[in-house]
């Protein structure tokens, strides 16, 4: 019986701080849970925030391609370069045509016809016509009238000047009718998409050359306009043919091309790719993104 009575109370007492034991572990487990449950938690949305403002930067970072942010195509239209290039719009318009020395030519000119072959074309050459028509007409009328002493003039009332000044009024009229027919002939309207996109590439030299150097295409500024100019043409036909992969090569290789150029000019003058940019419609971010300037 004292055996029974002594391992009675061990028994309780064991009971008693197991049980005891039990209580305290899983409190301490409940507790250490919460807080991993907390910090886990706080961890995803951390991570849920970083790959939302992710995904905003780069829904708002600009294309590599075309240089723009999204929804901001207008930059691209008040760019410089946008304003002097000439599409394939241009065949569906009506004739536009400015009065110019005497004469209604085109507003847009085929390719080969600048200010000074229009200047040879519709002034220097009619003078010229109408000095050789009229001298030509005399020469020859003297000749009639030496070789049949007969009077050829069916009034003889009319001077030699009035004669003289009727024949170049004459030539005058033909020279203008001749310059109307030409106007019409040189018209952009009448080429093809080989000569817009001469006509292109003519304009930009123009626009990005230097005063020293009107007409200089291997200026970085010129290539990199006209590289610019291609880019955009070529994205266009992709975005209507979609299996066009082929050219899909082609345009990586041109916007590669012009970042080269890009990041030269930065290295060089830093003033000209800044001004280059902002004539070009292109922002700094998709630039030097693509070229991973330090």
């Amino acid at each position: 019986m004292l055996r029974a009575g002594v391992s009675q109370p061990c028994r309780l007492a064991s009971v008693a701080s197991s049980s005891s034991s039990a209580f305290h572990t899983s409190a301490v487990l409940s507790k250490l849970s919460e807080e991993r449950l907390r910090s886990m938690a706080l961890k995803k949305a951390n991570v849920e925030k970083r790959t939302a403002r992710l995904q905003a930067q780069l829904e708002n970072r600009p294309s590599v391609i075309l240089g723009t942010r999204p929804g901001d195509e207008d930059k691209w239209r008040k760019s410089d370069l946008a304003q002097l290039l000439v599409d394939e719009s241009v065949f569906q318009q009506p004739p536009v045509t400015v009065k110019s020395r005497g004469v209604e030519l085109p507003l847009y000119k085929a390719f080969g016809i600048a200010e000074a072959e229009e200047d040879t074309l519709f002034r220097i050459l009619p003078q010229r016509s109408v000095e050789v028509t009229t001298t030509y007409d005399h020469l020859h009328a003297a000749h009639q009238q030496a070789a049949n002493p007969l009077p050829l003039n069916p009034n003889p009332r009319e001077s030699v000047v009035e004669r003289l000044q009727k024949r170049v009024n004459a030539a005058e009229e033909r020279e203008k009718a001749k310059m109307a027919n030409f106007a019409r002939l040189i018209d952009l309207r009448n080429s093809d998409a080989g000569g817009i996109a001469y006509e292109n590439r003519r304009r930009i030299i123009v626009a990005f050359s230097t005063p020293e150097n009107p007409f200089d295409p291997g200026r970085t500024e010129v290539q990199v306009a006209i590289l610019t100019y291609r880019i955009r043409k070529l994205y266009a036909h992709l975005t209507r043919c979609k299996k066009d992969v082929q050219n899909k090569l082609s345009l990586r290789r041109l916007v590669h091309k012009r970042a080269k150029l890009l990041k030269y000019l930065r290295r060089e003058a830093r003033a000209r790719y800044d001004v280059l940019l902002g004539r070009l419609g292109v922002e700094p971010d998709a630039v030097e993104g693509e070229l991973k300037v330090t």
